[in-house]
């Protein structure tokens, strides 16, 4: 009976351990062995002095973002001229930062100075179309934060003017334009090395700290709401990697979720967008843990017929340091980019088409349609019950 009972345990185990070797061989065990990656440190670009030059100015200083915008245009060849806002506090860092930059006590005194070709502004989102206007009946062009607008009908004018008077209003979608991992994304699609892309996806969480954010920032009537502001950076995104010019809004849907004190304030927010080209889906969000070491784990991943490319635009969480993270995978290999030190050619090829009358940093059709995506979806959202 032991006998049996040994050579009963000593079958069984034989078996097991058959089947085991069995299914790793037939089921793709061998698959999951994956060599290291290659890696590439993408070198910045040679030092050049800019082609043109324009002055320019800034008026509004409502968002941070308002110093990369500075920058940009400083490193494309742009003179910082003079500087206004209502906010004595936001003048005097601004100040400090740009010493050079003349205080105007008026935005007249901005939009009248003749020998400005250019204004730039962070001021609060819904004051930003009317400024853009008034810019350019000044026969100056505009450079607006993110979102350039935040209703339709902000939009429809501002279209209006600017097919009428033929000056330049552009919106620095930060995300793509001010991140070298986004940069050279745009160079492997257009090189082809993933094929015909046929989907993004866009994930933008932020870290968002109440206690310091000004009370603008809660009223969508002000800021303009989740998917109009954050969500125009991930639609541009869309429209640049599968190079559509028409696309629509499918779905859309805002949560709030853990801010009850600002009951018109949306916290979540996703979309779905199509055209003839692909598909994307975007998510986001104001959820970025205080554990994670930056504001907001910015993702990006294109799809493409012959592979895909994900950046990891701001940390490789528990990974490489640092920020503009790319990882290529194709029919050959997969290859991590260290992009860190990639040029940002939006700021130069900004002030060419000041000078130029070109379209090369983005065509204002696209400007434009990025933005209308976003305030669609804002617009049309179903609000999810939470």
């Amino acid at each position: 009976m032991q006998a049996n009972r040994r050579h009963f345990l000593r079958q069984s185990i034989a078996t097991v351990a058959g089947a085991t070797t069995f299914s790793g061989e037939v089921f793709g065990g061998h698959l999951h062995s994956t060599l290291r990656p290659k890696e590439i440190v993408v070198e910045p670009a040679p030092p050049t002095r800019p082609k043109a030059s324009i002055r320019f100015s800034v008026i509004g200083l409502n968002h941070g973002h308002i110093y990369g915008q500075v920058e940009a245009l400083l490193q494309g060849g742009g003179e910082l001229v003079a500087v206004y806002a209502k906010e004595p506090e936001l003048l005097q860092e601004f100040s400090k930062r740009h010493p050079s930059a003349k205080v105007a006590k008026t935005e007249a005194e901005i939009l009248e100075d003749n020998s400005i070709q250019l204004v730039a502004s962070a001021a609060i989102p819904v004051e930003r179309a009317p400024l853009g206007i008034r810019v350019m009946q000044h026969g100056k062009d505009f450079m607006s934060d993110k979102p350039g607008m935040v209703t339709l009908e902000q939009l429809k004018e501002v279209k209006r003017v600017q097919k009428e008077l033929k000056r330049i209003y552009s919106i620095m979608y930060s995300e793509r334009l001010g991140n070298p991992a986004s940069v050279k994304a745009g160079e492997l699609v257009q090189a082809g090395a993933i094929g015909r892309v046929i989907q993004t996806i866009g994930l933008g969480p932020h870290r968002m700290r109440p206690e310091t954010r000004p009370d603008w920032f809660f009223d969508p009537d002000k800021a303009g709401g989740i998917l109009c502001d954050i969500g125009s950076h991930q639609s541009d995104q869309f429209l640049f990697y599968t190079g559509s010019t028409e696309a629509e809004v499918t779905s859309s849907q805002l949560g709030n979720f853990n801010n009850p004190k600002y009951p018109k304030f949306a916290d979540f927010g996703d979309m779905n967008v199509r055209s003839p080209k692909g598909t994307g889906y975007i998510r986001i969000d104001w959820f970025t843990p205080d554990g994670l070491d930056t504001w907001g784990d910015g993702r990006l991943i294109i799809l493409g017929t012959e592979g895909y490319i994900e950046c990891r635009k701001y940390i490789d969480i528990a990974g490489r340091k640092g920020d503009s993270h790319l990882f290529l995978v194709n029919q050959k290999e997969t290859i991590y980019y260290d992009c860190s030190k990639g040029h940002l050619p939006y700021g130069e090829q900004l002030v060419n088409d000041v000078v130029n009358r070109t379209e090369t940093a983005m065509s204002q059709k696209h400007c434009f349609l990025a933005t209308e995506l976003a305030l669609q979806a804002q617009t049309k959202a179903h609000w999810l019950h939470t």
